[in-house]
């Protein structure tokens, strides 16, 4: 489960959203559904993966973000030696719904759908 301390302890201030942004960024394609999330590739890479913060909202417990997230897939050849298949990365968005626990700052993320 990805811990968000830093975005914790930024709440409620104006650095909040950027510092979310980082914590996002900072993440593996292991923690981000961007597998789930392909459009065009069939295997998400784990590098130059940017964030937007489009909605944050609170509840109770939890502190909800809604956030887009871009980065880039490859479509995966057979790579044998006469592949005339050139690996091009592809470009990829998806938006994801992020769940952080206000006390422990862990975080559920889910993909959301279309």
């Amino acid at each position: 489960m990805s811990q968000f301390t830093q975005a914790l302890s930024a709440r409620g201030t104006s650095d909040f959203k950027t510092v979310l942004k980082r914590e996002i960024e900072g993440l593996s394609v292991n923690e981000l559904p961007l597998q789930q999330g392909l459009t065009t590739g069939s295997y998400a890479l784990d590098r130059d993966i940017e964030a937007m913060v489009l909605k944050t909202w609170e509840s109770d417990d939890f502190i909800h973000v809604k956030a887009g997230v871009f980065y880039k897939s490859i479509i995966a050849g057979c790579s044998c030696a006469d592949d005339p298949t050139p690996i091009d990365e592809v470009d990829e968005h998806c938006e994801v719904m992020i769940e952080i626990d206000k006390i422990s700052a862990e975080a559920t993320i889910r993909l959301l759908q279309g």
